[in-house]
């Protein structure tokens, strides 16, 4: 059995001085948002064998902060098929992977896509929302003709004010 965790980005700077999409920022939120699903990962004992991130810095930020939250050792691996591709493109990409637990971070309405394709399941990936599907397949490699089961998909904003929130 593969695990394949999704993690759309943190919420981005609309208002930051930056040159194209690609190179748009966290806000402040995103930030937060981003440290919080890396340590609730960690608690959930979620941790990736592997992460695999767009290229676009929002996404990037979002691995690392989520790494640095959650202590994992694994760091990510930028690609580049991950930014403006459709749910066929990262799922092709994810089966050339090893490990028994995937984390890809990327973008809307991708993810919702790759989450409807492999579970049936109609979801809306908010800025910072985890998926967590359960695969029945040994390897990577039957990863585009499989199907799952959605375990978990969860909003960081659940968080804020408890105990988790890593601003209090």
């Amino acid at each position: 059995m593969k695990t394949l965790l999704l993690l759309r980005h943190g919420k981005s700077d609309w208002d930051a001085d930056y040159r194209g999409d690609h190179q748009r920022p966290l806000a402040s939120r995103g930030v937060r948002s981003a440290r919080m699903m890396g340590s609730l990962i960690a608690a959930m004992e979620l941790t990736p064998d592997r992460v695999l991130t767009s290229t676009a810095l929002r996404a990037t930020s979002t691995a690392a902060l989520a790494a640095e939250a959650g202590d994992w050792s694994v760091h990510a691996e930028p690609e580049d098929g991950f930014y403006g591709q459709g749910p066929e493109v990262v799922l092709d990409v994810a089966s050339r992977s090893d490990g028994d637990r995937l984390l890809l971070v990327g973008h809307e309405p991708t993810w919702s896509m790759v989450v409807r394709r492999l579970t049936g399941a109609s979801v809306q990936m908010k800025t910072a929302s985890l998926a967590v599907i359960e695969l029945m397949i040994d390897e990577w490699s039957d990863l585009p003709h499989s199907r799952g089961v959605l375990t978990l998909l969860i909003h960081p904003r659940r968080f804020f004010g408890s105990e988790w929130d890593p601003g209090s």
